[in-house]
């Protein structure tokens, strides 16, 4: 799955064009490599984004297509 659509779908950002915006900007890593907005994303793979200051580290732990608001927090895990 394309790296921006997982952010948006597993709700880490919450629109696909701020994700690919992000990407742009270099604020988005996979595995600590800076990541384009189509980058395949893997089971297993660390996501890191950087919102100003804070920055967000997930590991990929489900990847699908759609999911429900409740469902989207399995879909990663906080490091």
């Amino acid at each position: 799955m394309r790296l921006d659509k997982y952010l948006k779908v597993s709700r880490l950002i919450k629109r696909r064009t701020v994700a690919n915006e992000a990407c742009d900007a270099g604020r988005v890593f996979i595995n600590d490599k800076p990541a384009k907005a189509s980058a395949q994303v893997k089971v297993g793979d660390v996501i890191k984004v950087q919102f100003g200051t804070r920055e967000v580290k997930a590991e990929v732990l489900m990847i699908k297509d759609t999911v429900r608001k409740e469902e989207a927090e399995l879909m990663y895990r906080m490091l």
